[in-house]
């Protein structure tokens, strides 16, 4: 089913990045359905991959709305239901398309997640008993992962493997990886109605003599196959932009080795970084009703909490403050506070007080984690945390590591920070800044340097992955007039009433199109390797400084303990604890 031509960006559609995933899933998928059937409910069916996609923009409730009785696993048996129709929402594989042909019953609308290929339908249209029983069949061009309002995964977990350890020789692992990356990060702008300028970081061993391995050119093979994606959906989607309506920046993780691995002192961060959780969900124990045992409760961090959203990227000492007024001016500003109807939002408080006093503060604590937050240098913390020093100190320092082995972690150019003027910071252990903050504001004043950024659009031998003519610029300077949203400036990001940081949930973003109308072309940045929550703030951040919409794309989103995790996994010839004798 092709989007309508209202909801593309050209048309002017000011709403957010989850906004639009979402009701692509719910309206365009679910609602549609209504006219291809006589029931009232329906049972939706999905394989591993879409309920993650659905789960990560959706809540059970969105779904039931929209006439969703049931939500069943391709794979798992399942009770007839013959009085019911169903909704497939499955990739286009060749075990999927047998699951579905096996086991199809009734009139059942058949939807996919990304391009299909042309065998399979065809393996469709040959069941004659099959075929009269398909109410509407439809490419969603959706597979990727929503994780936040600004934010998406592709679902890489082992991409830092596959691409960059030395078994990347690997083609097939290789290839696969990229290929499928690709194809995810297309249907991003397939999505969002967009094309992009492709920028992304070449080879920094693009010397003749030099070798260039696989590693170094993950970035500019990557940027190639999206390039083809891309090239696909403006002959294949109705209506789909044919001239550039969008930035799209292409990194790998080498190019900030730091913001994997330093303490971020945002509320978020540290509970991903210090809370043993399970995705978004923390599990504490509380003492029981009756206060003679206690009983585990989950915490869900997500953006449907608004006071999550106002306080995620706060400094982990003034989210505590505000915390703390928050109750105090509800107590004594609601004189029905004390009732037993308005002990719901006083609870609220209780939690995330909670949270974070007797949990984050003592871990903090125990760990002695301010000294090693200001000083990166302190001798008695854990084994992992001194690994994570010294990797700070080596990305810093790379000349300092005499070791072949030294050698092979730092043969990435490290990112370099340059001092920042104009800009304050209240808490002394918030003054890092991810170099990818940096690049995006270069990025969207066309000043990207020109020999380390190239851009697929451009008629120059950089496509051909041949050195950049200096008269080749990466992107215009003007670059911000041609939004194909809108032109208007002046407006301010939304945000929460009384709220100084600048960000804002989902619920506030819904019902403030009139700032994303005033909103230039959006910005996207894809870091291969895996992104950080820094990098995720400062998209955030950058929104509201540059007026225009950014969003963080990844192979994954890690936190410090994941990163180095995956660092063990790449290659028994890396970098080990062991081999640092710490």
């Amino acid at each position: 089913m092709s989007m309508d031509s209202d909801t593309s960006s050209q048309g002017g559609d000011h709403r957010s990045f989850r906004q639009i995933t979402r009701d692509r899933l719910l309206f365009e998928m679910l609602r549609s359905t209504r006219k291809h059937s006589k029931s009232t409910w329906k049972v939706l069916i999905m394989d591993k991959l879409t309920v993650k996609i659905i789960s990560c923009s959706c809540k059970m409730a969105d779904i039931t709305e929209e006439g969703v009785s049931l939500v069943e696993d391709l794979y798992k048996r399942r009770q007839p239901l013959p009085s019911l129709d169903a909704i497939y929402f499955i990739q286009p594989t060749k075990e999927n398309i047998g699951m579905f042909l096996n086991d199809m019953s009734g009139r059942n609308p058949l939807y996919k997640n990304s391009p299909i290929q042309k065998e399979l339908v065809t393996q469709i249209k040959k069941d004659s008993s099959v075929l009269p029983r398909i109410g509407a069949l439809s490419e969603m061009n959706l597979e990727y992962f929503a994780i936040d309002s600004q934010g998406f995964t592709t679902d890489h977990e082992r991409a830092l493997e596959e691409l960059f350890s030395e078994n990347a020789l690997d083609s097939h692992k290789y290839n696969a990886c990229l290929n499928t990356m690709a194809t995810r990060i297309s249907t991003v702008f397939a999505s969002m109605r967009e094309f992009p300028r492709v920028h992304y970081r070449v080879a920094k061993t693009i010397d003749a003599s030099v070798t260039t391995t696989l590693r170094d050119l993950v970035p500019t093979k990557l940027a190639a196959a999206v390039w083809n994606c891309l090239s696909k959906l403006k002959t294949s989607i109705p209506d789909y932009p044919q001239t550039e309506t969008c930035e799209l920046l292409i990194v790998d993780r080498s190019v900030d080795q730091i913001a994997p691995i330093i303490h971020e002192w945002t509320y978020d961060a540290m509970c991903h970084d210090l809370l043993c959780m399970d995705g978004n969900k923390y599990v504490h124990e509380v003492p029981s009703k009756n206060g003679s045992s206690t009983e585990k409760k989950d915490v869900l961090l997500e953006d449907h909490d608004p006071i999550w959203v106002e306080l995620r990227h706060a400094h982990i000492a003034d989210a505590s403050e505000r915390l703390h007024d928050k109750m105090s001016n509800f107590v004594s500003k609601n004189k029905a506070a004390q009732l037993q109807q308005a002990r719901y939002p006083i609870e609220i408080c209780k939690k995330w007080f909670k949270l974070f006093h007797s949990k984050l503060n003592s871990i903090i604590r125990e760990q002695g984690l301010r000294d090693v937050g200001q000083l990166e240098q302190d001798l008695g913390v854990s084994r992992e945390n001194k690994l994570r020093l010294l990797m700070i100190y080596a990305a810093i320092n790379p000349e300092k590591f005499e070791s072949d082995k030294g050698e092979k972690l730092m043969q990435k150019k490290h990112g370099l920070r340059k001092e920042r003027t104009g800009e304050e910071s209240t808490w002394a252990l918030s003054r890092f800044y991810p170099v990818l903050e940096d690049l995006i504001e270069k990025l969207s004043k066309g000043e990207l340097p020109k020999d380390e950024y190239y851009c697929m659009n451009d008629p120059s031998p950089s496509f051909h992955g041949l050195p950049m003519s200096s008269s080749v610029r990466t992107s215009p300077a003007h670059q911000p007039a041609h939004s194909m949203r809108s032109r208007r400036t002046g407006g301010t990001w939304a945000r929460p009433r009384g709220s100084d940081d600048g960000y804002s949930s989902d619920s506030v973003l819904k019902h403030s199109s009139s700032d994303f109308k005033k909103l230039g072309q959006r910005i996207f940045v894809f870091v291969i390797g895996g992104a950080t929550r820094s990098e995720l703030r400062a998209v955030h951040k950058l929104t509201s400084k540059l007026k225009r919409e950014v969003i963080l794309g990844s192979s994954s989103l890690d936190d410090p303990p994941q990163f180095i995790t995956k660092l063990k996994m790449m290659s028994v010839d890396e970098l080990t604890l062991d081999d640092l004798q710490i």
